[in-house]
Parts: structure tokens; sequence; C-alpha cells
């Protein structure tokens, strides 16, 4: 944590808040809003390895997590972040309840609207479902996932690893590696990470790297071995087969052959690499278990550690927001 970090006073006091009413794309925030998020996620890093881990901060406030798909990682450090700085914590899953009979998103934002909450984290399959519900309620709106679109909560949270692992994003060449193209991860990734003044390399297969992708500022390679020499950071996306139409890929061992990390491939980077992974990994198709696992290299973990403690930022400082017009 910075000198200048601000601390949970800071939050409470008002003095630091979310620069936005919703988070909804890492493309709203500018290079000093980032800097601050993540000085003060290094303080909830902090918080969470202590015994006693929760504040008031959001004493209160509803939060209300509405996840349209499945989630592990994203739901539970979100509700991990509301409980443990004071919120009420409501977890709906809109395929067991009204949307499963027919209800529609504008309809669900409707309702949960009247039931008066204070920040709604939205988890959908089509892109742009959390931009249209952030026009229909009167609460904050955090995007925890739209489709092919973005990701920004974990951009955040990834942000955070590196600047834990390296002290710096400034400089940094990462190589984001695989499905590109179905990869919401991947985009907030590459607007976060240019952002902070990160080197952004794409790596895959032409079918899975997106058309127009040239004009994002970053380097694209179609052979992993070439994309990944010298690179600093090498984040592997999962091979997202339930959003594929056609064949755009060999078979997994074919992928894994020519796609997959693995010790050989990965000796093509820079001596002091370090290896990401948003989860959920496919084992032995786009990474293997070896590199996975080795705490040397890897940050797999520490991705899900600094979960919490970004969520905690993004919620705390949307309070501050909320408690100070």
């Amino acid at each position: 944590m910075t000198a200048n970090a601000p601390g949970p006073e800071e939050v409470r006091k008002g003095t630091f808040r979310f620069p936005q009413r919703h988070f909804l794309s890492v493309f709203d925030l500018e290079r000093p809003d980032v800097e601050r998020l993540l000085d003060l996620a290094e303080g909830f890093v902090a918080l969470n390895r202590q015994k006693a881990k929760k504040l008031d901060l959001l004493k209160g406030h509803t939060l209300i997590n509405l996840f349209f798909e499945a989630s592990t990682r994203t739901q539970s450090s979100f509700e991990l972040a509301g409980k443990r700085l004071g919120a009420d914590v409501v977890n709906m899953n809109p395929r067991t309840s009204s949307v499963a009979k027919g209800e529609t998103l504008i309809d669900t934002a409707v309702t949960l609207n009247a039931m008066h909450p204070d920040i709604l984290v939205v988890r959908h399959g089509a892109s742009g479902a959390a931009s249209l519900l952030s026009q229909k309620v009167s609460c904050s709106v955090v995007n925890a996932g739209d489709g092919q679109h973005e990701h920004p909560s974990q951009a955040l949270l990834d942000a955070l690893s590196l600047k834990r692992a390296f002290g710096r994003v400034e400089g940094l060449t990462v190589a984001i590696c695989g499905d590109v193209l179905h990869s919401r991860v991947a985009r907030s990734n590459v607007g976060m990470l240019g952002l902070l003044g990160a080197r952004v390399r794409l790596v895959g297969p032409p079918t899975l790297i997106p058309s127009g992708a040239d004009r994002w500022g970053v380097e694209i390679a179609h052979d992993l071995r070439t994309g990944l020499a010298g690179a600093d950071v090498v984040m592997m996306l999962r091979l997202q087969l339930e959003r594929m139409e056609g064949a755009l890929v060999p078979s997994l061992r074919e992928y894994f052959r020519l796609w997959g990390l693995d010790r050989e491939k990965l000796a093509r980077a820079a001596p002091h690499v370090r290896v990401m992974h948003p989860g959920p990994m496919n084992r032995g198709v786009e990474i293997d278990s070896d590199v996975a696992d080795d705490l040397s290299v890897s940050l797999i973990q520490d991705q899900v550690e600094m979960g919490v403690a970004a969520r905690m930022a993004i919620l705390a400082s949307m309070a501050a927001r909320l408690d100070n017009g």
C-alpha cells in the first residue's frame, strides 16, 4: 500500500468516490482512477489476511448479485466483498426464478428496482445487458461480465496481481493467449493494461482472434512460441467451446499441442515470467497442470485472492459515492 493510498477511513469520509455511478467498462476509467482503486485494494488485501475481516463501510446498503450465467469465483468474491464491508447481500438465481418463466430483462430490472437495492452486480450472456439494466434502475450497476463484451472487475484484479508481483504494470509485456475471440476478460484487460502502460500482445490462431483486433493498439501473433518470446506475463484464456459455432479449432489434443501452455513453450518467455488464468481452467487443453500449479511462476491462486480485495475496493468507493452524492 503506497503512502498516499486511501484507507477505509478515507472512503468512509467520502474523499475517495468511484468516478462513475456505474462500473460497466474499463474504458470509462482514467488512469488516476485505476491507480486509486489499486491502492485501495492493496489495503483490503491486508485486511483480508487478518483474523477480523469486517468493516461497516457498506452498513445499511443492499447488494444484489444477479447472475444469469453460472459463476463460482466472481459471484463468491462479490458476496464476500459485500459481507466483509457490512452490506446486506442477496444472491439471486434468475435461471430458477421468473426469468425462467419468460420474464424479460427489463421486467426483472423494474422488479428489482422496486426493492430499492443500492448496488446491483450483474452477469449476463448478452453483450450490453449490464448497460441496459443501468438505464432502467436507480441504483449503481456493476458489470460482472456481459456476453463477449467486458469483465471490468476481472481486469482490475489482474492489474492488482501484476502490481503486487512486479511492483508495477507500466512497461510489462503481457501476452494474452488462446480464445481471444470469445473472451470478455481479454477485452477488458486490453483496455486496463494499455491504460496502465503495459505492452499487450494477443496470441492465438487466426480463427480465435477478433476481426479488427489490429486496431486495438496491441501486437498480434499467430504462433504461441513466437508470441511468448520475451513476455513478462502469460495470460492464458479458457477455450470457450460453448460459445463457438462451427469448427474454429482442431481437436482438443491438437489444440493443446499447438496452443496449450507447457514448460517447453513457456521457456520462450522472460526468465522471470509469471502465468495467469482467469479460470475456470481446462487442464490439458489451454494449460498444463505442471505450469498452473507451480507457485514459483503461477499467479492463478493469487488472482483468486486479489478478486475479493479488488471488488471490495469497487464496492467501498461506490458506497462512498452513494453516501456523498
